[in-house]
């Protein structure tokens, strides 16, 4: 059974304030053929000012899936990107929004993505951004670069409309084919935790003082795009390490002197 990668594509807004942004968002989606859009935690849903700024686009408002997390609208996901209006401190794999495009539509033949909106003021937190495998930048006049939310949604879309009839036309892109699939965002998330608590345990990672280990470590391991199976591999090494430190502390404890021993001997 063949897969259509337009449902497995989710446009996911974070926080958004005006609903007349969701309604512009959802006429931009249909615009593009695009259908499932998730809302993180909005301001204001449902709305009439989102229907009415929607164009006739309500089928997508009245599917849209409203969640409390970011973490729940990327779940199931083995391709987040988000976008970031700046340079960051720490830099991450970034796209233009045509190889966004292309990237999503690669893709979503083979599992589910998710492209990833902030909000009108801020966009994403460091946090947030830190859950994408990629950033995408629309590079816009640096003179007036502030682009309204649904807007940038457009420019995101079309791309990934315009990688769509490229492969209609035979005009095939660059296919990344794997054994495995890729590992989903919430696997990926369980395996950060994981790794955390055994850097702490090994004295690696001082967790009053982490500095930005983690940050970077996120950032090679959603450079490199693991798979399901590697991450299985990672999970077990980890637990091995822990397995080990508790043993091998165990086992010191039992040979410990006990400290009437060690009294005893004194008076001796």
């Amino acid at each position: 059974m063949s897969v259509d990668p337009f449902s497995n594509i989710r446009i996911v807004l974070v926080n958004t304030t005006h609903p007349g942004n969701i309604g512009g968002t959802a006429r931009a989606m249909k615009n593009m053929g695009l259908k499932n859009l998730y809302l993180v935690e909005p301001k204001e849903f449902p709305s009439d000012k989102a229907v009415w700024r929607s164009a006739g686009a309500t089928d997508v408002l009245d599917n849209a899936v409203v969640v409390d997390t970011l973490d729940e609208a990327i779940a199931g996901c083995g391709l987040v990107v988000g976008t970031s209006a700046r340079e960051r401190r720490i830099p991450w794999p970034l796209l233009d929004p045509r190889e966004c495009g292309e990237s999503v539509w690669q893709e979503a033949g083979q599992h589910q993505v998710a492209v990833v909106f902030g909000r009108e003021d801020r966009g994403l937190t460091n946090e947030e951004l830190h859950k994408c495998n990629y950033h995408v930048h629309i590079p816009a006049n640096p003179e007036y670069s502030s682009l309204n939310l649904a807007t940038a949604v457009q420019v995101v879309c079309y791309e990934i409309r315009m990688a769509y009839l490229m492969a209609a036309e035979g005009k095939t892109l660059t296919q990344h084919q794997w054994d495995m699939p890729p590992a989903t965002a919430e696997s990926l998330g369980a395996y950060y935790t994981h790794l955390e608590e055994t850097l702490v345990s090994l004295g690696f990672l001082d967790p009053e003082n982490p500095k930005q280990t983690m940050t970077r470590l996120r950032r090679l391991y959603n450079r490199v795009r693991l798979d399901q199976m590697e991450l299985n591999i990672l999970r077990g090494v980890l637990t091995s390490m822990q397995n080990y430190i508790f043993y091998t502390n165990k086992k010191l404890d039992q040979i410990k002197p006990d400290a009437t021993d060690d009294a005893r001997t004194s008076d001796a």
